[in-house]
């Protein structure tokens, strides 16, 4: 036996490490009790246990876009890896660098067509980057330094490797080797940048959107300071996924949202539409109007390259890294620009003063208060009373969906990892980013803001909260029901005949639930109880639980 003899389950864990995974979510199989046996040799990696593979996922995903770094979850088998395929997709869309695993039965016992088993690699392929089995001990470290690369570079997402129980059981001499990362954060060429400058600085109504690329560029503050360069107001990506631009900035405008004729209008008071790091304009369901007015010039930066181009003809495409391109662009747009466009840039935020998000804020804080008694309780007066009871340093994960549709006019983004929010689409996300999200950010207190029909499809995230005593204030807006579908049901197609919308016979016992689970929680049903409530849980530094009965009307 080779001195540096390892096995490969014991080798499969010491890569991880290698890479930089210090928590390994999980959900284990009989195919996975290898890595669970190796775990004892490997002490210092975290394991977090989820009571579902699509809540397991989900946990992974919370860590990953709280802390930008790589991380690995572990799910069972065939079946393990279709509940989590939906988690998986949210996963690719939101560019979470995730190394997925799962146990699989020895090679050659699959021919026998065993309990439990399918091949693996074909159910993973559509929602990963790449997607791998491995079929010899001494490709292990090899595939997973090469999924690890691929999930870190941009675009960022999740890869799969098959683990079949005969390598990780399998023992030998192999040469771990080490980790590649591709370094991406570069700047255009002189000559890119000029021309980038002279054509913003050409433009007469500029107008910026922001997304994705602000919070894993970590150009939160360049953002705002391109604003001011160019005068241009700025608005938030139409999927509101994170915090992209500083709220309480005099060119920070709001979040667009996906309608399509409210976002032409929007667009069409401006000659230029500069994206930074987001994709353009992203809508859901259809509609015959476009959203980008016709003729409108795109100018886009940012690493994905995709996205560039796709839906919409851009004139200038320049695909470099948001933070070190905004370094290398501001200065050069005062150098070329000189005092007049100084002037003119100041002139122009100052117009918009009156319109801001700050000014729009107040506005919808009068409007909230004018529902300060309503019963049951305003959406609208909730979400000031949460926005209003923070603590200063509080991250909020929301997948409110109806109910929190409003938060944004109230909750402003105070750093890039103060706000986390669902983007796929796929609900169920929330309740389980909100682990993944504490565990990365244990020193600040989170407040995630979920649907009752949200919180149904991974209420299971709650007991491993509890279980890890995780500084989470869960706040369930229940309103017995799928509100969207109702307002969807109502606005599409003129229906109010609600067939499988409602759950309110029997109705869902969320303190229940949460009791059942080892967390404290309790019910609020006066709309003066949800300030106190908010400030006492995110004081306590424990997990809790609060159930809101909000305004169901559609």
């Amino acid at each position: 036996m080779s001195v540096n003899a390892i096995t490969g389950r014991s080798a499969f864990l010491a890569l991880l490490k290698d890479e930089g995974v210090t928590h390994l979510f999980g959900n284990p199989g009989t195919t996975e009790l290898p890595i669970m046996d190796a775990l004892r040799e490997h002490q210092d990696l975290n394991y977090v246990l989820g009571l579902q593979e699509s809540v397991v996922v989900y946990m992974a995903d919370g860590y990953a876009r709280a802390s930008g770094e790589l991380v690995s979850c572990n799910v069972h088998v065939a079946p393990g890896l279709g509940n989590a395929i939906g988690a998986i997709y949210g996963a690719q869309f939101a560019n979470v660098p995730m190394i997925v695993t799962a146990g699989q039965q020895e090679q050659g016992h699959g021919l026998t067509e065993p309990l439990l088993y399918a091949p693996l690699v074909p159910i993973a392929e559509p929602v990963v980057k790449w997607a791998t089995e491995i079929n010899r001990l001494e490709d292990l470290p090899r595939v997973m330094h090469r999924a690890a690369k691929v999930a870190m570079a941009e675009p960022k997402g999740p890869v799969f490797i098959s683990l079949p129980g005969d390598i990780l059981n399998d023992e030998g001499g192999i040469d771990l080797g080490h980790s590649t990362r591709v370094e991406q954060e570069n700047r255009p060429s002189d000559a890119v940048l000029e021309k980038l400058a002279d054509r913003l600085l050409k433009a007469e109504r500029p107008v910026i959107v922001s997304g994705d690329e602000i919070v894993s560029a970590d150009a939160f503050d360049e953002v705002a300071q391109l604003a001011e360069a160019l005068g241009a107001p700025a608005w938030q990506q139409t999927v509101n996924s994170g915090a992209h631009f500083p709220s309480r900035h005099p060119a920070y405008m709001g979040s667009l949202n996906r309608d399509q004729k409210w976002v032409r209008s929007v667009m069409a008071e401006h000659d230029l539409l500069v994206v930074v790091g987001a994709d353009v304009l992203r809508m859901s369901v259809y509609s015959e109007v476009e959203p980008l007015p016709e003729g409108m010039a795109v100018v886009q930066i940012g690493l994905r390259d995709w996205e560039m181009g796709k839906n919409f003809p851009t004139e200038l495409a320049v695909q470099a890294h948001v933070r070190e391109t905004l370094k290398a662009l501001i200065p050069l747009l005062a150098e070329r620009g000189g005092e007049a466009h100084a002037d003119r840039a100041a002139a122009r935020l100052k117009a918009v003063e009156g319109k801001n998000w700050t000014a729009k804020r107040k506005a919808a804080v009068e409007r909230a208060a004018a529902k300060a008694s309503q019963n049951p309780i305003s959406g609208d007066y909730m979400m000031y009373q949460i926005a209003e009871s923070l603590p200063d340093n509080a991250v909020v994960v929301n997948e409110g969906l109806t109910t929190a549709n409003t938060l944004l006019q109230f909750l402003p983004f105070t750093d890039k990892n103060s706000y986390y929010a669902l983007t796929a689409g796929g609900i169920g996300w929330g309740i389980a980013a909100a682990v993944g999200a504490a565990a990365a950010k244990p020193d600040r207190p989170l407040v995630a803001i979920i649907g009752d029909g949200s919180a149904m499809y991974s209420i299971q995230a709650l007991w491993t909260a509890a279980n890890r005593q995780l500084p989470i204030t869960y706040v369930i807006c229940n309103n017995m029901s799928y509100r969207i579908i109702k307002q969807r049901l109502k606005a599409f197609h003129g229906n109010e005949h609600f067939v499988g919308m409602d759950f309110d016979n029997p109705k869902l016992d969320f303190v229940g639930l949460a009791n059942s689970m080892g967390m404290q929680a309790k019910r609020i049903t006066d709309p003066a109880d949800i300030a106190p409530a908010i400030k006492e849980a995110t004081a306590s530094g424990k997990p809790m639980l609060l159930d809101v009965m909000v305004e169901k009307d559609v």
